[in-house]
């Protein structure tokens, strides 16, 4: 069974393995199709079956609050449900199939065919509030244990937001707030301006983090060290890159993440890149596991890693990622991967490890 670990210094748990939402069901605003409802039914009970308690999911996801509510009713007081605000809500409440619910008024957004109207999205308040009350709607709750802020917003002082969230916290709506694809300095803004005002401070950083993107490393990730706060681990395998389907000089496989996205698979057709693959690939055939594992246990190790969101789009991938949660690198294994990985540093990473010691 997964384990599940604190979320910084706050009481909050999430399972070592949290399950994302952007591969469930149909998500025009990424340009992809994800798992139907009858394979995202799958996914979820053989999710839940593994022990995992922690779903991750957005407004912005298509089709996925819809399915997500619906499939976790049951279980609703078992686990941790997350949703994003920051971009317009890609699917009414109507849509998805007849998942049923008044509209919101707030659909539209980027499967809507126009421009969404600048008050539906953002971080001011009116956008923040609209967001959660159909992020409540759709996930067919009156709780949200994490609300996550989606990306920084600099049209909107981060007190603004901080009141609202604050104010969301002491009505009962959302346990707990957290950042997303924020700079470093303006998270050490939020955690400040929480404590200086007594509002309900951020617990957590979600952020992109993987043995070929290790740029979170120079300063987000020291920063959550810095505050105590737990992290959240999105695209762990680089879009599905590090999955060991992808090989030098050949075209990805149809219906792939990175067919679709072939501009980001050219950024990472580098020699670094294809070292930290044959890396993986050994270390995975040492141990009989999937070279996927391999990689999404590498993250699991990194500190302070609360969860890493795996996204899938049928079981099957996810059964390949739940050998993650079973593998314990040895310390020369680590090693390996941290030699090849290793980013370029340039200044001030380059010269404060020259100096620090002094």
């Amino acid at each position: 069974m997964i384990g599940r670990r604190a979320v910084g210094r706050s009481g909050l748990r999430f399972s070592a393995l949290s399950l994302g939402g952007m591969t469930l069901g149909h998500n025009a605003a990424f340009g992809a199709i994800g798992a139907d409802a009858t394979e995202a039914a799958r996914i979820v009970a053989r999710a839940l079956d593994a022990g995992i308690d922690t779903f991750d999911t957005a407004n912005v996801y298509g089709e996925s609050e819809h399915l997500l509510g619906r499939l976790l009713a049951s279980r609703r007081d078992d686990v941790v449900l997350c949703t994003k605000v920051r971009f317009p809500t890609a699917v009414p409440d109507s849509g998805a199939g007849g998942a049923g619910g008044a509209g919101d008024g707030s659909g539209g957004g980027a499967a809507g065919g126009g421009a969404p109207p600048a008050s539906s999205y953002g971080l001011s308040r009116g956008a923040v509030l609209r967001a959660v009350e159909g992020s409540l709607r759709r996930l067919g709750t009156d709780y949200l244990d994490v609300l996550w802020l989606h990306m920084q917003d600099r049209s909107v002082p981060i007190a603004e937001t901080l009141a609202t969230t604050d104010t969301l916290v002491r009505q009962g709506k959302v346990r707990y707030v957290g950042l997303s694809n924020f700079m470093a300095y303006r998270v050490a803004e939020a955690v400040c301006v929480a404590g200086a005002r007594g509002y309900e401070a951020p617990v957590g950083l979600q952020l992109p983090w993987s043995a070929v993107g290790r740029g979170v490393e120079r300063e987000l990730v020291p920063a959550a060290r810095h505050f105590e706060l737990g992290v959240a681990v999105y695209s762990p395998l680089a879009r599905g890159l590090l999955s060991g389907k992808y090989e030098r000089g050949r075209e990805p496989v149809d219906g792939s993440r990175l067919a679709l996205w072939k501009e980001e698979l050219a950024g990472h057709d580098t020699d670094r890149t294809w070292a930290v693959l044959a890396a993986l690939r050994g270390i995975a055939a040492d141990h009989r596991v999937p070279v996927a594992a391999v990689a999404l246990a590498w993250v699991l190790a990194r500190r302070p890693v609360a969860s890493v969101i795996v996204g899938v789009c049928t079981a099957e991938q996810l059964e390949q990622n739940l050998a993650a949660a079973r593998l314990r690198l040895s310390r020369e294994e680590t090693a390996r991967i941290d030699a090849v990985s290793e980013p370029d540093w340039d200044y001030p990473e380059s010269f404060i490890g020259r100096f620090e010691a002094w």
